[in-house]
């Protein structure tokens, strides 16, 4: 930055306004300061006196410094330092100041603004009257007559005359300077003392690792509910079009699947909605909703594929976060089979209840070619997978001579959810 630009341009401006906000903060505390040093017997010539001036200033630090602990000074420097000090803002620490590390360095960094900004204001007040009429003395001769007869001795030589608008102008360059100066001490030490602690980092890497995994669920429940359907639609639509001709009746029939499927991938795809209406933070009973294992047989009458499902033991006595996600791992799989699947052989599905697990298979031979292509595949298993290990469980995937099987073990509940319904009874 170029000299005039560093004393003069919009920066060293707004940080010159900056300290001069923290001069005027400082005046109640000072206040109280010229109160006590006052009561101390100097109270007449405090204001004349600069070293009363000076025990003043000394007494109202330590007092802002006090009051520079509450946890609201750090969002309001944090704001001013933002706007006026040119400090980029992911070096500032955002909220109130909650730790006791947090607590003293935002009050290290108030007392030293008000410090900074004492002096540099009080110096903005006194400094450029007095530089003006120095400078002003070869040209006003009432001006002279008054400083000849009360100023010092050296103003009566002419070369002092000849140098007084010089050393006005020094005076002003040399107030810039040290506002420049001081202005930029406080920006470099404001990341400092106004920067996130390590708490404030953990806090928001906890708050981003939150939002990211209510991104990631939603991502699952559009990808598993919006993609099967779009998927059996595109099935049973191909199959329609290819005997439209020939077999109303199978036409008839489909154009019914692809009736039911949309409709209720409608209902599903409101259910996620809800979860965005409430900030991606749903309750324990809002983590629930959505189709479970009770809805099995909708969705294997209209898949888009043959499917021959054995249960063993009653699903119905499941947790209903487990029943809902078991679903979400079958559908997936069926939109897998239709995709990828030979077509020839049914897809086998098997659903047992054990002693502490519920167990899901899924079998279907391997085509030459994916049955269907969609943009922006792959995602499935993997969604597959992080359903199963949010809830302690564990999934495979892999093919076999020619049959892709897909395993899901998961718990009968969710660890701690059993807990939380027994205590709202």
């Amino acid at each position: 930055m170029k000299p005039p630009a560093a004393l003069f341009g919009r920066r060293a401006r707004l940080r010159w306004l900056h300290q001069i906000i923290g001069g005027a903060l400082l005046m109640p505390y000072f206040l109280v300061g010229t109160v006590l040093v006052g009561m101390t017997g100097g109270g007449e010539a405090l204001f004349s006196s600069v070293p009363a001036q000076f025990a003043a200033f000394a007494i109202a630090l330590p007092i802002a410094a006090a009051t520079g602990v509450f946890p609201l000074v750090r969002p309001l420097s944090v704001a001013a330092v933002r706007a006026l000090c040119g400090v980029p803002p992911a070096l500032l620490a955002d909220g109130p100041a909650r730790t006791r590390q947090a607590r003293v360095r935002a009050a290290g960094w108030y007392t030293l603004h008000l410090a900074l900004g004492g002096i540099v204001s009080g110096a903005t007040l006194a400094l450029p009257p007095f530089a003006v009429a120095v400078a002003a003395l070869p040209f006003s001769a009432p001006l002279r007559s008054t400083w000849l007869l009360d100023g010092p001795e050296v103003l009566r030589e002419p070369w002092a005359l000849a140098l007084a608008p010089f050393a006005g102008l020094a005076m002003l360059v040399a107030l810039a300077l040290v506002a420049a100066a001081t202005g930029e001490l406080l920006a470099r030490r404001a990341p400092v003392l106004l920067g996130p602690t390590p708490e404030d980092r953990l806090a928001a890497a906890e708050r981003r690792a939150a939002d990211l995994a209510v991104r990631n669920r939603l991502a699952r429940e559009l990808h598993d509910s919006v993609g099967h359907a779009l998927s059996a639609v595109t099935l049973q639509a191909g199959a329609a079009r290819r005997v439209l001709d020939r077999d109303p009746e199978f036409v008839r029939e489909a154009l019914t699947a692809i009736e039911e499927t949309t409709r209720r991938t409608v209902g599903e795809l409101d259910s996620v909605l809800g979860l965005l209406r409430q900030d991606g933070e749903p309750d324990d009973e809002g983590a629930a909703h959505g189709p479970g294992l009770d809805a099995l047989d909708g969705l294997l009458a209209h898949c888009g594929v043959r499917v021959a499902y054995e249960r063993r033991g009653d699903p119905d006595g499941l947790d209903p976060v487990v029943s809902r996600e078991a679903y979400r791992i079958v559908q997936e799989g069926l939109s897998n089979a239709s995709r990828h699947g030979g077509g020839a052989s049914p897809v086998r599905l098997l659903i047992a209840v054990r002693e502490r697990e519920l167990e899901i298979v899924m079998e279907n031979p391997l085509g030459e070619r994916p049955a269907v292509v969609r943009p922006g595949g792959g995602r499935g298993l993997r969604g597959i997978a992080e359903r199963a290990v949010l809830l302690g469980g564990r999934t495979e995937a892999g093919a076999d001579d020619g049959v892709w099987r897909l395993t899901a073990l998961l718990p009968l509940t969710v660890p701690g959810r059993a807990g939380r319904k027994r205590g709202r009874r």
